[in-house]
């Protein structure tokens, strides 16, 4: 932008501010109100409604103007972040009343989506995470000129996580997979990396999260560690476990370095940093976490597994047990901890009610001590916060009733921190207001000077008659008044009459036509006092809670602790109620291989019924050894996909250190669950339905392991019948072959698959039962040994709403097809593909010697989608060629 030599020295101070916030919306405050000038107020006008106008100083050139007032800075802040843009936030940095001219102003905080602190801005339930990235310049080259950077998998990352609300600060390291999978876990709201890197961030992770990129000097090892050992105030990182992760500590080293760009430099409850190891937990791909529906399906207001356990009581307890949901134990020690806490508040309903009212009273404890570096927690949030201690000290208090044990080690751990506590509720009345700036926040007897500011500012009028009434009796003026005017402030009115007997002291002010005014030193003393009381007193007033803030700094990690053990608490107390009130059971987690469900259920589905219907479980064993693929066949709608996704959640919940929706399981330890679930495209990213269950298949295929959990529904689907089944009988050929033998549920409606059952010795076919009544079909929903033969899909056609007549005709037809059956159905011929085939292989041929029909053959086939085509369409299209064959 060219300097104008006409613009005032506001405007030219407003541009050199914003030439060092270009990429940001610059909030610059002008007395009562926030005002955005130019480019940013066409922005702001746009996305928060207010009035665009034009402001002129008689130059040539004219500037748009937007603003809103400065108290409302919190309901129009989190609009602008929400819409995706950054927000320096200019403040001035001195009183206007103190300075002759242009008042200093500075920005001082720069608002990003991943550096927020606003409530309006966070979610009580969901962390706020900014995320770190380290692209190795070893492993992965630079976005050249020529775009010639094309990574593999291998790369290794560094990533950090933080969340400034909470203080949490987390790092990891691995593959590009891994860091994906991370990225698809934690959901930060805002993703910094190396500019360099801008397109091959792109090509890795695509455009899903909010962005912004830094300087490659930022990201060098020995900055970013000197950044770390600078903030922690140590020697080494040794005791934070994260030693020797040199790419995870240049991204967390960035992340730091970007708090201190974006105007934070208050970090004190970021005070330790923590490593997120992949062998901790179970491996889940982003597609299993999609396809089970963890977090929410496409329908937003559709259920969940997080919906429906989700009882906890606190904001602290709501995001953990998020993380838990994605992120499951492997280590079995760690999930018995959790399962015998679970057991000892199921078995004590008295302790667990009064637990969770302690917990539920004690507020956002992480979020409100984060608010103390940056003085940004007002009076009664630190009330709370106080109050909230003393429940800690509740939950302590009954933790020492506790067996030695995980929960006994967990209570210990609370620190009520008496001696805030009794400063806070010392210090601060009753009933604060929201915020310190509007005064009568400090008790009384706190402050010698405060109270008696207060008592002359509240006992004006007292004091005023006391003085009167003294200066009467002294001087004999019986009429003797005292008044005020904004010109001459208080003074003391006698009239013309008693003029003679005003003593020498009192000083002359104006005289009136009956009257004269007077002041006295006492009085001018007085004046002096009450005009300045209320300024002072505020002043104190705030002086007095920034030395309490101060006080507070050295107990942020144990409440830090605090909150995060409470959270703990709520997780386990939460299990507990869902045990009881959906009749869950204690889990059996083992080091062997098999897996065994006792009436097991869909822990979604059963909550979704109506009234008085029950869910109708199912037995389940799968065991490596013996019985370690089952083939699933069964009508449509019967209820297939509900038990994969039932046996998948119920593993996934027991690693959690949750009750089950079972009677009995036994379940081994389970590093990997795969699941490749259900039909979906990728039509934006040029990739078809049938694309997307094979890029889901490669990822299983190319990551299992002995201990691996694998779940596939419909596989091949998606291409020709022929195409379809011969994938299907491979990949199942091949996980029976495979060394590590997983664990298997494959759902089809190919029942051709059934004759795998005869080759491979742990491949067993099971069904969903039903019934037929008359022409309709009744879903028994109950797992059995043997194959199916039958889909029932024109009776879903009929359910869906087809008319009676095309559904009649497709009745016939099938009538036709199952008496009819000449020569080999494609079951047959996939048979034949299947053994070993001894010479030269021909290839089916559909086109015999019959001449005669060639052009109507040619024609049907051209007519018909194989992409498309079910199995039961492809034997009616095989039918109705054979017939003109005839």
């Amino acid at each position: 932008m060219a300097k104008n030599s006409a613009d005032t020295p506001l405007m030219q101070q407003h541009r050199a501010i914003k030439q060092k916030y270009p990429d940001a919306i610059l909030l610059f405050r002008v007395g009562d109100f926030y005002e955005t000038f130019g480019a940013d107020a066409v922005i702001a006008s746009q996305v928060l409604g207010i009035t665009l106008t034009k402001r002129n100083n008689g130059a040539a050139a004219s500037s748009e103007l937007a603003g809103f007032p400065h108290h409302s800075l919190d309901t129009y802040l989190h609009k602008l972040v929400r819409a995706g843009y950054r927000v320096a936030v200019c403040d001035q940095l001195e009183d206007p009343k103190m300075v002759k001219g242009i008042v200093k102003r500075g920005v001082t905080e720069l608002v990003t989506p991943g550096v927020a602190t606003n409530d309006k801005l966070l979610e009580g339930s969901s962390n706020n995470f900014l995320a770190g990235i380290h692209f190795a310049e070893s492993t992965a080259g630079t976005d050249g000129p020529a775009g010639t950077k094309k990574s593999g998998n291998d790369d290794r990352l560094g990533i950090a996580f933080l969340d400034i609300s909470t203080g949490e600060f987390f790092v990891a390291e691995g593959n590009i997979e891994y860091a994906d999978k991370l990225l698809q876990t934690l959901k930060p709201a805002e993703v910094i990396f190396q500019r360099n890197f801008q397109r091959h961030f792109k090509e890795l992770f695509g455009s899903r999260f909010y962005t912004y990129t830094m300087e490659s000097w930022i990201f060098e090892e020995a900055y970013a560690t000197e950044s770390l050992l600078k903030h922690f105030q140590t020697h080494s990182l040794k005791g934070f476990g994260v030693e020797g992760m040199q790419e995870a500590l240049v991204a967390a080293g960035a992340v730091l370095h970007y708090l201190k760009d974006t105007e934070h430099p208050h970090l004190q409850h970021i005070s330790s940093i923590q490593r997120i190891d992949r062998e901790d937990h179970m491996w889940m791909d982003k597609f299993t976490i999609r396809n089970l529906e963890l977090l929410g399906g496409p329908d937003p207001q559709g259920s969940s597994l997080l919906k429906v356990l989700d009882h906890t009581v606190s904001p602290m307890g709501a995001r953990l047990l998020k993380r838990w949901l994605l992120m499951p134990l492997k280590d079995v020690d760690r999930i018995h901890d959790r399962l015998d806490g679970v057991e000892f508040f199921i078995k004590d309903p008295t302790l667990r009610t009064s637990m969770s009212q302690h917990i539920q009273q004690c507020g956002d404890i992480e979020r409100l001590v984060s608010k103390i570096p940056v003085k940004k927690i007002n009076p009664r949030e630190l009330l709370h916060l106080a109050r909230g201690l003393q429940h800690t000290d509740g939950i302590r208090q009954a933790g020492e009733t506790f067996p030695d044990g995980y929960l006994r080690q967990l209570t210990d751990r609370l620190d009520p921190c008496p001696p805030i506590v009794e400063k806070i509720l010392a210090t601060i009345v009753d009933n604060p207001p929201v915020a310190a700036a509007k005064g009568d926040t400090i008790r009384a007897g706190i402050h010698e000077e405060l109270d008696r500011l207060r008592k002359i500012a509240s006992g004006g009028k007292e004091y005023l008659v006391e003085l009167q009434q003294k200066e009467a009796e002294r001087s004999g003026i019986s009429s003797l008044k005292i008044g005020f005017n904004n010109v001459f402030g208080y003074y003391l009115e006698v009239t013309n009459t008693h003029k003679d007997k005003v003593p020498s002291e009192w000083l002359r002010k104006q005289t009136l036509a009956n009257a004269e005014r007077y002041i006295t030193p006492e009085l001018k003393e007085y004046e002096e006092q009450i005009t300045g009381a209320e300024g002072k007193i505020l002043a104190i007033e705030l002086e007095l809670y920034d030395q309490l803030l101060l006080s507070l700094q050295d107990y942020i990690a144990p409440m830090q602790i605090n909150g995060h053990v409470l959270g703990t608490l709520d997780c386990l107390l939460c299990f507990a109620g869902n045990a009881l009130s959906y009749n869950y059971k204690k889990p059996v987690l083992h080091q062997g291989r098999e897996l065994e469900l006792k009436a097991s259920r869909h822990p979604v589905i059963e909550r979704q019924l109506a009234t008085g219907e029950a869910y109708i479980p199912n037995d389940l064993l799968l065991d490596p050894a013996t019985l370690q693929i089952i083939i699933l066949t069964g009508p449509n709608m019967s209820g297939k996909s509900a038990l994969l996704r039932q046996t998948a959640l119920i593993t996934l919940m027991a690693h959690m250190g949750s009750f089950v929706p079972c009677d009995a399981a036994r379940i081994p330890l389970t590093d990997k669950i795969f699941t490749r679930v259900g039909a979906s495209d990728n039509l934006s990213g040029g990739e078809s339905t049938f694309m997307v269950e094979m890029n889901e298949t490669a990822s299983i295929i190319n990551n299992i392991t002995p201990g691996s959990l694998i779940l596939l529904d419909e596989i091949g689907r998606g291409t020709s019948t022929y195409d379809g089944i011969s994938i299907a009988w491979s990949i199942a050929e091949y996980l029976h072959n495979s060394p590590h033998a997983p664990k298997t549920l494959f759902a089809t409606h190919y029942h051709e698959l059934n004759e795998l059952e005869n080759k491979l010795p742990r491949i067993k076919n099971y069904h969903i039962t039903n019934k037929e009544v008359g022409n309709k079909v009744i879903f028994l929903r109950k797992l059995a040994p043997g194959g199916s033969t039958h889909s029932f899909g024109i009776h879903v056609a009929k359910m869906a709403g087809m008319p009676p007549s095309l559904l009649k005709r497709a009745g016939e037809i099938l009538l036709q097809l199952e008496e009819k059956q000449v020569g080999e159905n494609i079951g047959d011929q996939v048979k034949k593909l299947a053994a070993p085939q001894a010479g030269p292989q021909m290839q089916f041929s559909i086109f015999d010697a019959h001449t005669e029909t060639f052009h109507t053959m040619r024609k049907i086939l051209e007519e018909t989608d194989i992409n498309r085509l079910t199995p039961v369409e492809a034997l009616l299209k095989l039918q109705e060629v054979k017939n003109l064959l005839k």
